[in-house]
């Protein structure tokens, strides 16, 4: 097993836990976050996106807690060795991260009637249905999380890089930004294993009068953010970041 697929478990957990957890603190009822808000999820999102990395970092891991990331650095690299344990890794983060986010929320699931509300709580949803611009947004959304996270990193910068360990941080910092400029479309997956796994905990566990996981709609944030996150490896790639 590589060096790193603990730290990418453990980091996507950490992510999933936290940004998870403030949607469902936001939409059910009778948390005492009920109602906080976009500023609210937004901000909290980047936030445990700064915490994942952080945990996987210390763990020996890249951070990228991130099927997109992972293939987009792949694409920079050309060293693909490490993706199908990294992904798997990182699946398995989210299922544990969307799992603890249930455990932890117990008795507000039947709190909340509208269903919509508790799936929201696991996965995304579009603001309006349109596939074809659901898979735009979403690839956008990771082109530029990719873009810009390995400009962050990137040597290039030198001198005026950022400070060791500030890493982290700023690409919070850019999961805030992208989550208020381009989030309002589809909720900004911007990560497969971000939605999808999370989507598989909805479908398994028990929930009062739970509708479906909405398995229609769940190919878009897998295929949106690996489209961008491969174009933005290959613009990487061809600038030499």
């Amino acid at each position: 097993m590589p060096q790193g697929v603990l730290g990418e478990f453990l980091g996507t957990m950490v992510l999933i836990l936290l940004g998870n957890g403030v949607v469902a603190g936001v939409l059910l009822r009778r948390t005492k976050s009920e109602n906080a808000g976009w500023m609210a999820i937004t901000t909290a999102w980047g936030f445990a996106v700064m915490a994942g990395v952080l945990t996987a970092m210390a763990c020996g891991a890249p951070g990228h807690l991130n099927p997109a990331v992972t293939v987009g650095a792949a694409v920079v690299s050309g060293d693909y060795s490490k993706v199908g344990w990294y992904v798997a890794a990182q699946m398995a983060g989210s299922i544990l991260g969307a799992c603890l986010v249930w455990l932890h929320y117990l008795p507000h699931w039947r709190e909340t009637p509208d269903p919509d509300l508790r799936r929201a709580c696991f996965c995304t949803a579009p603001a309006i249905r349109a596939p074809f611009a659901n898979l735009i947004s979403e690839a956008i959304g990771t082109f530029v999380l990719v873009l810009v996270a390995d400009a962050i990193f990137s040597k290039a910068l030198s001198p005026a890089a950022p400070a060791a360990g500030l890493g982290p941080y700023l690409v919070g910092s850019l999961v805030w930004g992208i989550g208020l400029s381009l989030g309002g479309t589809t909720g900004y997956a911007i990560n497969p294993a971000r939605d999808l796994g999370p989507r598989i905990v909805h479908a398994i566990l028990p929930m009062p009068k739970k509708e479906g996981s909405d398995w229609g709609y769940a190919a878009i944030p897998i295929l949106g953010p690996l489209i961008g996150g491969v174009l933005a490896g290959l613009v990487v790639r061809a600038i030499g970041f």
